[in-house]
């Protein structure tokens, strides 16, 4: 299913018009980035094993790059038409890397720079979308313990604290008292020196996945633990559920796609990514999107694709694509 994306009032991104093809040969000689520096990196390291595999088994020239500390050498070394990023946070998902590949005038999968980097910033990413109209939960930045209990005081229990630029919700908290709020201010504060303090919204979650300008059907999660954290997402991602067809009538689940793509276009997002969103009382609230989302075995993207009749060899080829 494909949904229109109405005008939200910004300057257009540049659109990716992907060139289909049928012939691995147009590709040329691929690079997959994966593995890096972040916190990350070992969802990146297992993301890249299924891409690089999926490439091959679709006849394409790809070759593994376990990014390190001299990535521009390393990327330059392995003489490369084009790469499929499949790195996930910091240094690799925050445009970094993608500035880097711009200088090499290389061509690669997902979003530029400032998509990246805006998308990475889970904060000034709600601004933007808030400033478009877009639903989201209250929330602020904080920087000082005291400024931390006033913006609990203002916005009120539940609370969710997080890391501002961190993602497979490493360093995330569920919070319902004062007690609770100091020790998720100092877990989160191990993983990025801004945090944000949202209004937990006690409803159900759901994921949309972007290839391209067609959207993919909704994943709804449910999980036993507090919120589909970490362990949820990877350590125990067996016992988590996943909906896909989800529980949503058509008219819903294409008013969650037609949001989620405004607020992908919102940051200028292109090419492929996620976003996660959540459903109370029939009201969306827009969560964050990924710009370089997970593909492992329990990963969201692949599911929904499958469940649109894409098997896991065409969706990279399909993203792939993106970049010809």
């Amino acid at each position: 299913m494909t949904y229109a994306s109405n005008d939200l009032g910004l300057p257009p991104a540049a659109k990716v018009v992907a060139r289909h093809t049928d012939d691995p040969a147009d590709f040329g000689r691929v690079g997959v980035l994966f593995g890096g520096t972040s916190a990350e990196r070992a969802v990146s390291l297992t993301s890249g094993q299924a891409v690089l595999q999926g490439l091959l088994s679709a006849g394409v020239d790809a070759h593994p790059i376990d990014v390190g500390p001299n990535a521009i050498r390393e990327i330059q070394g392995a003489e490369i038409d084009r790469v499929f990023n499949i790195l996930h946070g910091r240094g690799g998902e925050d445009g970094v890397i993608q500035g880097a590949l711009q200088l090499l005038k290389i061509p690669f999968t997902g979003s530029g720079v400032l998509a990246s980097a805006l998308a990475m910033d889970k904060q000034r990413t709600k601004m933007m979308w808030k400033a478009c109209g877009l639903p989201v939960a209250p929330s602020r930045c904080v920087t000082t313990e005291t400024e931390l209990f006033e913006v609990a005081e203002s916005l009120g229990f539940p609370l969710a604290v997080k890391p501002v630029h961190e993602g497979s919700s490493l360093g995330v908290s569920k919070v319902v008292d004062e007690e609770q709020l100091q020790v998720a201010w100092f877990d989160a504060g191990r993983f990025d020196a801004e945090v944000m303090v949202e209004y937990w919204i006690n409803g159900d979650e759901y994921t949309i996945g972007i290839v391209g300008d067609e959207v993919l059907p909704a994943v709804k999660l449910e999980t036993s633990r507090a919120f589909y954290d970490y362990e949820a997402k990877y350590s125990n991602a067996s016992k988590t559920k996943y909906m896909c067809p989800c529980d949503l009538t058509s008219s819903k689940e294409k008013e969650l796609g037609n949001c989620a793509l405004k607020a992908f276009n919102a940051v200028g997002a292109t090419g492929w990514g996620r976003v996660d969103l959540m459903l109370k009382d029939n009201e969306l609230y827009l969560l964050e999107v990924n710009t370089n989302p997970g593909m492992t075995s329990h990963s969201l993207v692949p599911m929904a694709a499958a469940a649109a009749g894409m098997n896991f060899e065409r969706l990279v080829w399909r993203i792939l694509e993106t970049t010809l």
